[in-house]
């Protein structure tokens, strides 16, 4: 991944000081202000390049539009509920957590849960500090030989299950995403939710507060008595405004405590520095949430790639600039080496051709919504031929465009461009000029005499193999025309762009 210049983190909430300690050996500064309003983080996060908070700060979309210079917001702990993740990606920002930091700790709450719900041990205890002793009120039940159903296999499912087995728990569960192999390895035999349901003594659910998950418990199937085991977050507003639920008898509640243990909290503040820092040297990117498409691009040669991508989309959009809007993209990789690379190619080309858009700042984070949002359909695709080719045609207002490119040396080189393949491949830096016009044994010297009238002096000269009809050239020039039209005299048509 290309380097990402973090200076300046602002971290907003109690967050464990080993966070901030590891920031600054990376010398980056840190600066600590707890228990700002709305109003006040508007105000401040403005001079940061990264944002970490926890639970209680809420990054919505008015504090992610103020954020000018912010590149990252990190949460130091499970999920991101209170971040807004597409105001944050449409800016391109990166939004992080710390996937495995609370694991531990969510889990065993999880279980010390399971176990008061058996044993009624909250409801006793405070029975017993209003002076009672009601061993038949509290009649409860063994964990011993019942069935656990688990929905939502990722890390805390996984380390409930672990637990729960060792009371001699039977474990079944649901996950749309972990395959039934892999929960098998760990004891976990998977099935439907309308297998699920009826056979459960008790339920427990690990899954996000998603469209795709509303709903998704359905009470009218669960066997009698079934005991159920749920996040606060997806139950109520945090605190909750209406007590009805928390004051039912036969329900225990507590705070959201799932990460609320020393370790925890000293396990995700270290770990969303440790996080950061990677990122920025361009070692690793672990728990982004909305930029899985930077994961695949550590190493040099996707950089080179990524380059490559950007400068062709460039050239592109160079010659349609005053032929928008775009309204499709296709994007083919060819050769083995480019198979992988297609998810990120996409996204390179889309920054190339939106980079002059008004009040567009692309990036690979955000470039595939702000080219949905502009009406663009993108499409990539992978073929056998031709070793490491990128080849991307747009069409613009009824007119289609096609450019190739390769890497060579390390850099980005112009292979093809609109049916002219060049004699030589084009370097894709500098001041370039690209041109239309019919071959002619005078058209060098002609155009030269008119750049020359206007200042410009020619560095480098490419034409295409062909010679017959209407062919696009290409010359490197000292300094970009004023007004293209001065070259109306001369060419059919022209383009020219900076790199």
């Amino acid at each position: 991944m290309a380097p990402i210049s973090i200076k300046t983190v602002l971290i907003s909430e109690s967050v464990d000081p080993r966070c901030k300690a590891i920031l600054e050996e990376n010398g980056i500064q840190v600066t600590e202000k707890q228990n700002m309003t709305k109003d006040e983080l508007i105000a401040e996060i403005k001079d940061y390049d990264g944002l970490v908070v926890r639970s209680a700060t809420k990054v919505t979309a008015d504090v992610v539009s103020a954020a000018n210079n912010l590149k990252i917001i990190g949460r130091a702990g499970t999920g991101v509920d209170n971040v807004d993740v597409p105001a944050a990606t449409k800016k391109g920002i990166i939004v992080m957590n710390t996937p495995s930091g609370n694991t531990i700790s969510a889990a065993e709450l999880t279980c010390a849960l399971l176990m008061s719900l058996s044993r009624n041990v909250p409801q006793a205890a405070m029975s017993m500090k209003q002076g009672n002793w009601d061993r038949k009120k509290f009649m409860g039940a063994e964990l011993y030989g019942k069935v656990l159903g688990i929905v939502g296999l990722g890390r805390i499912g996984k380390e409930v299950a672990s637990r729960m087995q060792s009371f001699g728990m039977k474990t079944i569960g649901y996950d749309p995403i972990t395959p039934p192999e892999v929960s098998a390895s760990w004891g976990v035999e998977q099935m439907s939710l309308e297998q699920l349901w009826p056979q459960c003594d008790y339920i427990t659910v690990h899954t996000p507060l998603l469209p795709s998950t509303v709903g998704e418990l359905n009470t009218n199937h669960m066997r009698e008595g079934c005991e159920l085991c749920k996040r606060g977050l997806e139950v109520w507003t945090e605190p909750p405004k209406n007590h009805s639920l928390v004051e039912h008898p036969n329900v225990i509640s507590c705070p959201h405590l799932g990460a609320s243990t020393k370790e925890a909290q000293a396990r995700c503040g270290e770990d969303i520095a440790l996080q950061i820092v990677d990122m920025v040297k361009g070692k690793n990117l672990v728990g982004a949430v909305n930029a899985q498409v930077l994961a695949s691009t550590f190493s040099q040669e996707s950089q080179q790639l990524i380059k490559l991508g950007e400068a062709v989309g460039s050239v592109l959009q160079s010659f349609s600039a005053s032929k928008k809007p775009f309204s499709h993209v296709q994007i083919t990789t060819q050769g083995d080496c480019m198979k992988s690379c297609t998810g990120y190619m996409t996204s390179a080309v889309l920054v190339g051709l939106l980079n002059h858009e008004s009040g567009c700042c692309p990036n690979l984070i955000n470039a595939l919504s702000l080219a949905k949002e502009t009406g663009i359909t993108a499409h990539c695709a992978s073929a056998g031929a031709a070793e490491g080719v990128c080849k991307v045609e747009i069409v613009a207002n009824g007119c289609s465009y096609k450019a190739s490119g390769s890497v060579q040396g390390g850099a980005p080189v112009l292979l093809e461009l609109c049916n002219s393949v060049f004699r030589q491949p084009i370097s894709l830096t500098g001041n370039l000029l690209f041109f239309k016009a019919p071959a002619n044994p005078q058209l060098l010297s002609s155009l030269a005499g008119v750049l020359a009238t206007e200042g410009v002096e020619i560095e480098s000269f490419s034409a295409p193999a062909d010679r017959s009809g209407d062919l696009w050239y290409c010359v490197g020039v000292s300094s970009l025309l004023r007004d293209l039209s001065a070259l109306n005299s001369v060419v059919k048509d022209a383009a020219q762009l900076s790199f």
